[in-house]
């Protein structure tokens, strides 16, 4: 692993702070891009209350700010899991999708829907899917009572596949429709029950407030296990700490907005190209700059064809793609 330069704090707050400036500029773009565009005095204007529209308002806190609200808790989460399990197995390729956590999230919101289940039950299946499939990965994943990551990926995608295949068939059990199932499996944002984002929001700042809180554990334990232990860090509790809390947060997620892929592979990689490798920066950094990603991508995902949209699990994937294959071209041909 590369030397973790000092972090000193004015450089953590800038750091910080102009990403939470980019974040608000994203969410500005957001509520004022659609079908029906706003200006910035317009947007002011409903805000404050002196501009008195009833459609411009409802579009704004009924439609459009529950969607972004909804993007930032989704996309910073995934984000921030994806860079815990990133740097917890020193894998690149690490991250909910590929592990199968979140087939094993959504697999148990899609049975809450066959058996009928309130959010809060919904949420509680989520959370057990994510946490059965995570179990059932490192348990596969294991050689000589040891992780081997190669073993563990190979595993996470063979089980994700098996309980995606699971889904598809209890999709056939619901009322909806084919074409509403299939948005939902690519990952959609616009049928997430609006009245549940505020949970979902305060589930994805905790968990990830906790994590960054732990940032510092992480950065000795990409020291090995044998030094972490050394320097006073309880390397078990640390990691199975880690691993309920990323999948209580995915199951979460995927419970409201079903799989979206590669947010949680490619923010942190971003993040540290662009910020280095101290866990310290790169967890909220991943977690802003992936609610960042999903908020534009959601707002393109509504814009593109509007007045129909398309689900923004397929945009995250046509962009995140080439930029990965890209990232990791100029990576290969640098250590070259």
């Amino acid at each position: 692993m590369e030397r973790i330069k000092r972090l000193t704090p004015s450089l953590y707050i800038i750091k910080i702070t102009s990403l939470l400036f980019v974040l608000l500029g994203a969410i500005i773009f957001s509520l004022s891009v659609g079908s029906a565009d706003f200006g910035i005095k317009s947007l002011i204007g409903i805000f404050t209350g002196s501009e008195k529209n009833e459609l411009a308002s409802r579009i704004i806190f009924d439609i459009r700010l529950p969607r972004i609200l909804y993007a930032l808790a989704i996309g910073g989460g995934l984000s921030i899991a994806g860079a815990v399990f990133q740097s917890i197995l020193m894998n690149p390729l690490a991250e909910p999708y590929i592990l199968g956590i979140s087939s094993g999230g959504t697999f148990g919101a899609v049975l809450s829907f066959v058996l009928g289940f309130t959010f809060a039950g919904t949420q509680i299946l989520s959370f057990s899917g994510a946490l059965l499939v995570m179990a059932l990965v490192f348990i596969l994943g294991k050689r000589y009572g040891e992780i081997e990551p190669n073993t563990l990926l190979l595993s996470g995608v063979m089980v994700g596949a098996f309980f995606s295949a699971l889904i598809l068939l209890m999709m056939s059990m619901l009322n909806d429709s084919l074409r509403t199932a299939v948005f939902w499996l690519i990952g959609n944002i616009s049928m997430a029950p609006k009245e549940h984002v505020y949970p979902v929001l305060f589930v994805s700042l905790s968990v990830s407030l906790l994590l960054t809180a732990l940032s510092n554990k992480f950065n000795i334990l990409s020291m090995g296990a044998y030094t972490a232990k050394q320097l006073g860090v309880n390397t078990e509790l640390l990691k199975t700490g880690a691993y309920l809390l990323t999948s209580f947060l995915v199951g979460s997620l995927v419970s409201v907005s079903g799989i979206i892929g590669f947010v949680g592979l490619l923010i942190p990689h971003v993040c540290r190209l662009i910020f280095g490798n101290d866990n310290r920066v790169v967890f909220p950094a991943s977690f802003i700059v992936g609610a960042v990603f999903l908020i534009l991508c959601d707002t393109i995902a509504r814009s593109v064809i509007s007045p129909a949209e398309l689900p923004v699990g397929a945009i995250t994937s046509l962009i995140g793609a080439p930029v990965f294959i890209y990232l990791l071209k100029r990576r290969t041909s640098e250590a070259i």
